[in-house]
Order: C-alpha cells, then structure tokens, then sequence
C-alpha cells in the first residue's frame, strides 16, 4: 500500500475510473448485442435498438472510454451486421 498521501488518492479515483469504464463497456456491449438479436430475429424495433447502440458506443467514446478508431469500427460492424442480416 501507498505511503504517499497524493498516490493513496490517486489509486481510489483510478479505482472509481476503473468501475466507470467496467460498467460503460457493459452497456455497449449489451446494447450491440440487443440490436444483433434484433436484426437477426426480424424484429420491427430493430432501428431503434441500432440507433440506442450507437448512442451509447458515442456516448462512451466521447468519456474516453474507447478511443474514437475503437467507435467507429464498432459501429461500422453493428451496421455491416445488421444490414447483411435484414438483407437475408
């Protein structure tokens, strides 16, 4: 453990960053995956679930929780996924 008082408070922010990027990475991956079962299922609310996606995949990219290349591939693949799925 840390003597230092301003590395005692850096290893509890690093901590609570760590939780924060933990639980955003979680909705991302939870709301591409509800719009892949969507598209794959055919279901009518597929556009919106698609669209929430990529509001929480902007979202965590403008908190700095992926790098923008990292959004925009996983966006551009959301989108690639649903369109090769509604197209079959």
């Amino acid at each position: 453990m840390a003597n230092i008082k301003s590395k005692i408070k850096r290893i509890k922010t690093n901590e609570k960053s760590r939780e924060y990027n933990v639980a955003m990475k979680s909705r991302v991956k939870k709301a591409i995956k509800k719009a892949k079962i969507a598209a794959t299922s055919k279901d009518p609310k597929t556009k919106e679930l698609v669209s929430y996606a990529h509001k929480i995949i902007n979202t965590s990219v403008s908190k700095g929780v992926y790098h923008k290349n990292n959004g925009a591939r996983k966006s551009a693949r959301l989108d690639a996924f649903v369109k090769k799925a509604l197209a079959a």
